[in-house]
Formats: C-alpha cells, structure tokens, sequence
C-alpha cells in the first residue's frame, strides 16, 4: 500500500460512493465514534508503517467500509479515536470528510483503555445530554443493521444499547445475558459453561450523557468497568441481538476471509469499488491471461501478475508475482516481489520485500529489516 500520498487514499477520500439515502431523523446531526487507536501488533509487518484500519480491504482502505456503513444508517459526523501513527488518518481522509460525512480526528497522547478512548473522543461531540451517540470499534466488519438498533436504543429510552450475537461456543468469550424484556442483566468473564451464548460485538449506541461520566484521568475499560458499573447503578442497558456478518480482522487468516467475504458479496459494503465477483483487480494492473486469480483475491493498483496462481490472498498495491508462483491465503504487502516458482501459504509479506525465485513459504511472516529478508514462522 502506498503511503499517505498514494493513490488509492486519494480515491479513498475523493470517490463518490453508492449510499443508501437515510429516513429524516428526530435530531440535527447523528454523530459516531470509532475507536482507532490500536497498534494491530497481530497483522506486523504490515502494521509497522500502516494502521490497522488503514490497511486495504477489498480495494480500500477498512475505514471506508466502516464510514459507509455509518453513513447508509444517516450518521452525519464521525470521531475518529486515534492514537498510533494517528497523523496518517487525517493525511489519508483528507479534507475531514467522506462522501459529505464530516470527520473529526482526537488524538489520544497516551493508552487509557477503551472507555478512555471513548471519553477522550467525545469532546469532539457537539450533540446534546440525552441524543444517541454510536461506538464501535474500528477493526470489526459487521452486517448488523445500526438503524435497527438504533430504533430499539430510542424505543426503549436505553442508556446505552449494545449490539449482542450468539456464538455457538461462548466459553471463549466473556457473555451477556439479558431478560425477556431484553434488558442486559450481567457482564461475565469466560466460564467453563455460559449462562448464555450472546457475546458482546463491540457495537454500542450511548446516550451522551452517560460517556460523560467515564473517568478521564485514567485508563478505564468500557467492558469491565463502565458497562458493570452503569448497571450497578441501575442504568438500563438494553441488548440488541442480532446474528448477522461479524468478523474481528485482527489475524492475518480473519484479515483475508474479511476481504474475501466483500470481494464475493458475503457481506455488502457500499464502499466496494466494483461489482462483487470472484475476483477484485484494482485499475493499473497486469495480469496475463494465462494466471489463475480466485477465491476473492484481490490484485492492487500497478500490480504485474505473470503465470502465477493467487487464490483467496489480498495483494496491495505494485507488488509483482512471477511465472508459476503459487500464492495461497496470503497478504502481500505494498511493492513487494515474489519471485518465479515461489510457493507461498498463509504467509504475510512486508511492504518492499523481496521473495527469491522458488522460496517456499507456510504459516510465516516476511519484511525486509535493515536490507535484509526476515522469515519468521508461525
């Protein structure tokens, strides 16, 4: 992926996208916050010079799908919570909007947890006490609909209202059961047996009112002190269970299945710069009829493809693939090269690097670091 002067942010920021007109609304501007900050450590090397959320998914950059969903549901304004390399978001979106969606850009100096952040990012909010503020986190793709959650949150008066689904196994996950009125009655950590299969999505409606009173002057999490304090205090925490799309793109394996799913039109995103097929080959690239490119994969801009095979792996942008190379649940990052007769799976490749002809690859991660090529495996 190019940096912050490359084309593909330009588009990003300048494109004119297919959105979903909302309803008219009872308030003046529908605000959002998403929670950005994080350092992605478990996508490096890709994340060493790129954000997370600013990494290309399906052709752009993950945000944009985020802030197109925002806008199909009629939000108008969105806060940006960021912290690492947080001067790359308003260098990508520049202009501070997206398709007429205002953005605004809080830093946050130092880690103060998620409902740090979340305080932190609300001083950028203009809305009044008792109006819905939405939060989600930023590297989560979902296919739930926020307008219906959204309607649940003002139908019911909620202070805060939160996106639920059901798992089938929820001993990995610390779950959230409710009553028959859908009224969430407890936080719980991971157990050996769940009282219930609904999990927290990440996905929050708030009124303002209640993120104003999340501590500012220290590091606070909005899943283990916010949320059990509020009910606590008898706050009414409404659950909104919906079981719809939901991926955490955290991994290079969920990274890939999540641009897989857009590609091929699993899940729908108005920012999809193409029709859905199963295939996604961005303009400028090369590649000649004898390759053999599948299973969602997407091609970035300038890309040369020579007789190779890539199947369900994500290539950015100017990377060059050479005559039979296999390519397989891979990402491939900016300028990177993979040479003639290399065999590559589940592997993840730094901006620049260099793959020799007839290398073979499984479950590892390569970068170039000081001029050289470091392997590392899984």
């Amino acid at each position: 992926m190019r940096g912050p002067e490359g084309s593909i942010f330009k588009r990003c920021a300048n494109r004119s996208t297919r959105f979903i007109r909302p309803k008219r609304r009872l308030w003046s501007v529908l605000e959002a916050i998403v929670l950005v900050g994080g350092e992605g450590t478990r996508l490096r090397p890709l994340t060493l010079t790129t954000p997370k959320p600013l990494l290309p998914v399906a052709g752009v950059p993950f945000l944009a799908h985020q802030f197109a969903r925002l806008r199909d549901a009629g939000v108008g304004r969105i806060i940006l919570a960021t912290s690492y390399r947080a001067e790359l978001f308003a260098q990508v979106f520049d202009g501070g909007t997206f398709d007429g969606v205002e953005l605004v850009f809080i830093t946050e100096d130092h880690p103060m947890g998620t409902g740090g952040a979340i305080a932190n990012a609300a001083t950028g909010l203009t809305c009044g006490p008792d109006e819905p503020v939405i939060v989600f986190n930023g590297d989560v793709l979902s296919g739930h609909d926020l307008t219906a959650q959204l309607a649940v949150h003002n139908s019911v008066d909620a202070d805060v209202t939160l996106h639920l689904v059901e798992v089938d196994d929820a001993r990995r996950f610390g779950c959230v059961p409710s009553d028959d009125n859908g009224r969430v009655t407890d936080f719980l950590e991971k157990m050996p047996e769940p009282v219930t299969n609904q999990v927290n999505a990440g996905c929050y409606v708030f009124k303002r009112k209640v993120i104003a009173t999340i501590p500012t002057d220290r590091p606070v999490s909005v899943e283990r002190e916010t949320f059990p304090g509020l009910l606590a205090d008898n706050a009414h925490i409404q659950a909104y269970v919906e079981t719809a799309y939901w991926l955490d793109l955290g991994t290079p394996a969920t990274y890939v299945q999540g641009s897989h799913d857009l590609v091929t039109g699993v899940i729908a995103s108005s920012a999809l710069p193409a029709a859905v097929g199963e295939s996604l080959i961005l303009s400028g690239a090369h590649v000649v009829p004898e390759a053999q490119v599948s299973g969602g994969s997407v091609i970035g801009h300038n890309a040369r493809i020579g007789q190779a095979r890539v199947g369900g792996s994500v290539l950015f942008d100017d990377v060059v693939v050479g005559d039979d190379a296999y390519v397989e649940d891979c990402l491939i990052g900016t300028g990177a090269t993979i040479g003639s007769g290399a065999r590559l799976v589940r592997t993840v490749v730094g901006d620049g690097a260099v793959i020799a002809a007839g290398t073979e690859l499984q479950d590892a991660r390569a970068w170039n670091e000081a001029g050289e090529l470091t392997v590392t495996s899984e």
